[in-house]
């Protein structure tokens, strides 16, 4: 199971993932990053075939910059990423003896950003669509993306898209902790990203640990209310 979300915040955008892989045809699990730069200012992420994300990430390496100053994001997105699916799904060989089962060419890519005050939250689907999240402030994508959404939906009344990116990145690391705890195939070293003004910033091992202390303080502080409240 993969997950890879995107929250808005009032002054940025936070992603997050977790890092295992399962490859279905083999029948393991492994780690591996799934969270990208895309240039200095913006990130991406991807779930579905290690195949066609390895090429998307490549492409957009070399084209982070078209991209980002393109009027329409989404558009120059859907263009580097089509051909990419179309190569991968014309190549595809359904019907390999004793492969039962192992996986198909299909890939989502999540990228996102903050421009001129605003952010921004895209995806491109296996089928090549393009969907707009910013507006709605939170989107998932990966198997474990209804699990996600639901989790989105009960922080919702914190108002996410009012606060900051240090709560930001606290509630999408509780997200994944939820979701650590629920599916066997979504677990740590969990990835963060934050986006803001001055650019996108890969949280390191220290920094999600400063995050992990906000979040027990954070769950420290609900218990307390409770208790004062019902007990």
């Amino acid at each position: 199971m993969t997950v890879v979300l995107a929250t808005v915040c009032k002054d940025g955008v936070v992603l997050g993932s977790d890092s295992q892989i399962t490859d279905k045809g083999r029948g393991m699990t492994y780690p591996a990053e799934k969270l990208h730069p895309l240039g200095d200012l913006a990130a991406w992420g991807g779930s579905g075939a290690r195949s066609v994300l390895t090429d998307v990430e490549r492409c957009f390496n070399e084209n982070s910059a078209a991209i980002l100053e393109a009027p329409d994001i989404g558009r120059v997105l859907q263009e580097q990423v089509l051909p990419i699916m179309r190569h991968h799904y014309d190549t595809f060989i359904t019907d390999v003896p004793g492969e039962e089962g192992g996986g198909t060419p299909s890939a989502y890519v999540m990228a996102a950003g903050w421009r001129d005050g605003e952010p921004w939250i895209i995806e491109i689907t296996p089928s090549g669509m393009i969907g707009h999240y910013a507006d709605i402030g939170f989107h998932a994508i990966g198997s474990g993306a209804p699990m996600a959404q639901q989790a989105g939906s009960l922080l919702s009344h914190f108002h996410l898209t009012e606060r900051s990116l240090r709560f930001g990145c606290a509630a999408v690391l509780r997200v994944l902790r939820a979701l650590d705890l629920t599916s066997p195939s979504v677990g740590e070293p969990f990835s963060l990203c934050r986006i803001d003004a001055d650019g996108a910033h890969h949280l390191s091992d220290k920094d999600i640990e400063a995050v992990s202390k906000d979040v027990r303080r954070w769950e420290d502080a609900e218990q307390a209310a409770i208790g004062e409240i019902f007990d």
